[in-house]
Order: C-alpha cells, then sequence, then structure tokens
C-alpha cells in the first residue's frame, strides 16, 4: 500500500472503531485465565446484544436440540468462541451499518458480507475445522477496507467500484488507482482494533492466501477467499465463474464432488437469509440456487467443455514440449542428455538385480568425406537414415540415442552380450547393404559397432566404465578396418596394452 493513502487513512478522524462492549471481551476472552462469569456478566449488561445471542444460537443455524436461555449457558452449551463471534459481529455490524455511502453500494456490500460468513462457517464446518467461528467473522469483516476507502476517497471509491464488473477484480482496480486494495486496508484496522491473527490475517490476505506462511492461518484464510467467492454465486449477475471456482474449489479443500458442492451452495443460500434476519441485515431479494444454476447451466457446460479442450491441448502440449526436451532433431533418437539419464539409471539397477545391460556404440565410417564429398546435406541425410534404422532395432525397454556427431548408441536392457552382437552384426550388415539416397547420389555407407556388456560378476563399476568399454570396442573395430562389430573384452585389453 501507498504510504500516502496508509497516512490518510491513518489520519482519518472518523475511522470505524471497535465497539466498547467488543473491546471488553475481546480483551477478556485473551486472557490466559478466562473468566467466563465475567464475559457473561458484561454481555447480559447489554439486553438487545444479550437477546441477539440467545436468538441467534436457539436458531437453526447452529442446529441445537438444548434450548439455551441465559448468556451463562450459550457460554458453557456453544463455548467461548461461539459467543465471542457473536458479540464481536453483532456490535460491528450495529455500528457499521450507519456509515453513509459517496456512491458505494452498501446493500450489495453487506449482502456479499453475510453471504460469505454463512458460506465460511459452513465450509469450516465440512473441512472439520475448529476455526469455524473465527471463519465465520473473518468473512463477515473481510471487507470492511471498502466502508473505510469508501470513507476515505469519497467519491473516487464509488467510480473505481462501479468499474469493477466481479469482486474478483475489485483489488486490483482498487491498487491501480487509488493505492491500496480493500484487504490491505482491512488488515490496517484489524492491527488497530488488536484482533487476534485468526481472524487479522484472513482478512487482510483473503485475496491473496498463498502469501500467508503459517498452514493454520493460511488454510482459514483459503476457507475466507472461498466463502468469498460462493457469496458471488448469489450477488454477480452471472454466477457462471463463481459456480466453477466453487466447485472447484471445495473439491480441493474439502474433496466434495460437484453434486455435494452444489448441494452446499443450496444449504448456504438457506442459512444466509435466516443469518441476516438475525443480524438485522437487509439482503434484498435473493433468488435461490437452483434458480440460479439452471440459468447458469448452460454456460457452465460450454465452460466445462472448454475447460476439458483446454486441458487435453495442455497435455498435448506438455507431450510435444517433453519430447522436444528429449529428442534429437536431426536423427529422431533420444538426445544425449536423456540417454545419460536413462544409462546411468539402467546401470545402477543393473548392478542392484544382478541383470545384464548391453550398449552399442555405432561410428559411421569416413563420415568427414561424406560431408566434404556430398556436403553436410548428404551427411545429415545419411544420420537420419540410421536414426531411422536404430530405432526400429530398439524393443520398448531399450533406447536407442544420438551419442554426439556421427556416433549413434543402443542402450539393451536385460540382454546378454551374444545376443547384442548378434543385434550389432545384423545392424551393420542393414547399413552396409542399402545405398542411401541424399539427392541425386546413392552413398554406399558402412559402420563400426563397439558392443559392451554388464553381465555380473563384472569389472565394471560405474557406468563410465562400460562407456569407456564401448568407446574401445569402437576403436577396435575402426582399427580393424572399419564395417564390423567389435566385442569389448578385458582380455584383447590386456593383450593389446601387451
Amino acid at each position: 500500500m501507498k504510504q500516502e493513502l496508509l497516512s490518510r487513512i491513518r489520519s482519518c478522524p472518523n475511522l470505524p472503531s471497535l465497539p466498547a462492549i467488543a473491546m471488553q471481551v475481546l480483551e477478556l476472552a485473551q486472557q490466559s485465565d478466562v473468566d467466563i462469569t465475567e464475559i457473561a456478566r458484561i454481555i447480559s449488561k447489554d439486553p438487545a446484544m444479550s437477546g441477539k445471542i440467545l436468538k441467534t444460537v436457539n436458531s437453526s443455524f447452529y442446529g441445537r436440540s438444548q434450548h439455551v436461555s441465559t448468556i451463562s449457558h450459550a457460554l458453557v452449551i456453544l463455548g467461548l468462541q461461539s459467543v465471542k463471534t457473536l458479540v464481536l459481529g453483532f456490535s460491528l455490524v450495529s455500528n457499521l451499518t450507519r456509515s453513509k455511502s459517496n456512491g458505494f453500494k452498501h446493500l450489495i456490500y453487506w449482502k456479499r458480507s453475510i453471504f460469505a460468513a454463512t458460506a465460511a462457517r459452513s465450509i469450516a464446518s465440512k473441512a472439520s475445522m475448529v476455526q469455524q467461528e473465527e471463519a465465520f467473522l473473518s468473512a463477515l469483516l473481510m471487507d470492511i477496507g471498502m466502508l473505510v476507502l469508501d470513507l476515505v476517497t469519497g467519491e473516487s471509491y464509488g467510480q473505481v467500484h462501479a468499474r469493477s464488473k466481479t469482486h474478483e477484480d475489485l483489488a486490483a482496480l482498487e491498487t491501480a488507482d487509488l493505492g491500496g486494495n480493500h484487504a490491505e486496508v482491512g488488515g490496517v484496522i484489524a492491527e488497530q482494533w488488536k484482533l487476534p491473527p485468526l481472524l487479522a490475517v484472513p482478512i487482510q490476505h483473503h485475496h491473496d492466501a498463498d502469501a500467508v506462511s503459517d498452514p493454520v492461518l493460511k488454510r482459514i484464510t483459503q476457507v475466507v477467499h472461498l466463502g468469498s467467492r460462493c457469496a458471488d454465486v448469489f450477488v454477480d449477475e452471472d454466477a457462471t465463474a463463481a459456480i466453477a471456482d466453487v466447485r472447484k474449489e471445495l473439491g480441493a479443500l474439502c474433496n466434495l464432488s460437484e453434486a455435494d458442492s452444489d448441494a452446499l451452495l443450496k444449504e448456504i443460500g438457506t442459512h444466509t437469509k435466516e443469518v441476516a434476519s438475525l443480524f438485522e441485515i437487509n439482503i434484498g431479494a435473493v433468488a435461490d440456487f437452483e434458480s440460479i444454476l439452471r440459468r447458469a447451466n448452460e454456460a457452465l457446460v460450454e465452460l466445462t467443455l472448454q475447460s476439458q479442450m483446454q486441458a487435453s491441448e495442455l497435455q498435448e502440449q506438455n507431450v510435444t514440449l517433453k519430447k522436444a526436451a528429449t529428442t534429437d532433431g536431426l536423427t529422431g533418437l533420444f538426445n544425449r542428455a536423456h540417454f545419460d539419464h536413462f544409462v546411468a539409471d539402467q546401470f545402477a539397477l543393473a548392478m542392484r538385480e544382478n541383470t545384464q545391460l548391453s550398449l552399442l556404440l555405432l561410428d559411421v565410417d569416413k563420415f568427414k568425406s561424406i560431408n566434404d564429398q556430398y556436403g553436410h546435406p548428404a551427411g545429415d541425410q545419411v544420420l537420419r537414415h540410421l536414426g531411422k534404422l536404430l530405432r526400429s532395432a530398439a524393443r520398448a525397454q531399450d533406447v536407442a540415442a544420438r551419442y554426439g556427431g556421427e556416433e549413434l548408441c543402443l542402450v539393451l536392457v536385460g540382454t546378454p552380450k551374444i545376443v547384442a552382437a548378434n543385434v550389432a552384426e545384423s545392424i551393420r550388415r542393414a547399413i552396409a547393404a542399402q545405398p542411401i539416397v541424399a539427392g541425386t547420389e546413392q552413398l554406399a555407407v558402412t559402420a563400426s559397432i563397439g558392443v559392451a556388456c554388464y553381465e555380473p560378476p563384472s569389472a565394471f563399476k560405474e557406468v563410465a566404465h562400460l562407456l569407456k568399454a564401448a568407446d574401445l570396442a569402437v576403436y577396435a573395430a575402426k582399427h580393424a578396418g572399419r564395417n564390423c562389430v567389435r566385442l569389448f573384452s578385458l582380455a584383447a585389453v590386456s593383450g593389446a596394452a601387451a
């Protein structure tokens, strides 16, 4: 929030204040040795407040079978948190509804607030959270910053509010035009009132729950934001986006199906009408959820189809990106990075499970001469042809890759050296038997292939040993006159060294 706006808020002489009875109850409730009797006495001194609390706790909203006749009884039956919530809620709503508007529509504000509060408590209950009362009160007060901005900035706020198509758009418009949004302002007011974090944090962060690090506070903030989206279902002219969001978020937060989410929204609509009358808030005419859903259904079906198409397209894009990240563009084989990762994993697995792993390393004979005599496009065509041949030789569990330059390789999983040598010889013969067409030229191409195999017990203790062995086998094939296969063996190496 910009310092200029913050200064205007703090210097405003008629900011909303915490009513005396609310301050007393809040202070007593935060003490380590809470005096329930004293809290009951303070509340009972206000007959109007006492009457509202008793009427509320005996309503269907709380669903108590036992009739509660006194504030002391309410504290025992419902607990301190429930009664504290009602005291704060009733006293604040009574104070705040008297404020004058400069063009900002207070009817819509209170309609959203009471729907959000009822929804937040219902969702917290579904999620088996103990902070149900805090969720209710936080959602009831989360938009108090709107009242403050209306008070401090005058007609400017009415104009900003009129431009926002949905409540979700409002915070960004407020920040752009006024230097801060209603959630941030709500945080300032909560700080001035010395509200506990369970109330202050959800008020301040109900539009950015991910910014909250504490897991308990983050969860209640998510519930408050979801309560706000439930309110949008009943307040927005077009509820389609809000219904879709609520279904998605209820599924993630409470594991509710689409049908269960709709049932909860219907229940919220019913309860809110009762809660609004208890808090003496005028919410005007409100359509029931089934009517809202009927109007939104056609758009929801279209939105669902769009989402499914987007998900399908995203999946295809992910497959394409993954393929691009692991594939050599010229040959269509896997690239070196994928090969390195795969062969290392398979070598470790072979060592653990005492199985075989074979590696074929293929080097095109006199490849530089092909490029020099026929040009690089011809060389590229040779590599493409050999890539296709190597892919056809690979089984589902194997990997054929471009090792680098004119070197290609084939990893044969669970394959002994004799079988690997036979595969290499088949590939060599196929290459030598068929000239490769490159433009108008027919190129006679041969390859030297080295084969190395991990067969327990083995002298190879790491994958680098297997790679070096295959490389030495290729060198042996080249040294033997090219166009042949050589199988690495320690004996052959020792003999060459001698």
